[in-house]
């Protein structure tokens, strides 16, 4: 599994936050689709598509922990073809 920079994880998670205080200061379409934006690509770079779990998981790499696994899915198999 590759690892996010954590510079980058960094910069995301900060961004995060000041467009969350932005948002609830004052709704504003730019700011909600900048932190649109950046929960996404949080997400990617975390291997999830929950934002919340994202967080946990760059939280846990800035820690120097080991993050958590994606889920596996329910029938154990997943999407991604085995062929090279």
């Amino acid at each position: 599994m590759l690892v996010p920079d954590p510079k980058v994880v960094r910069t995301l998670l900060t961004r995060y936050a000041s467009l969350q205080i932005a948002q609830a200061e004052r709704d504003r379409p730019a700011a909600a689709r900048e932190l649109e934006d950046v929960s996404y690509t949080l997400c990617v770079m975390m291997g999830t598509n929950d934002v919340r779990e994202a967080i946990d998981r760059a939280d846990a790499l800035l820690m120097g922990k080991e993050p958590a696994a994606p889920a596996a899915e329910p029938d154990g198999e997943s999407d991604l073809s085995l062929a090279v």
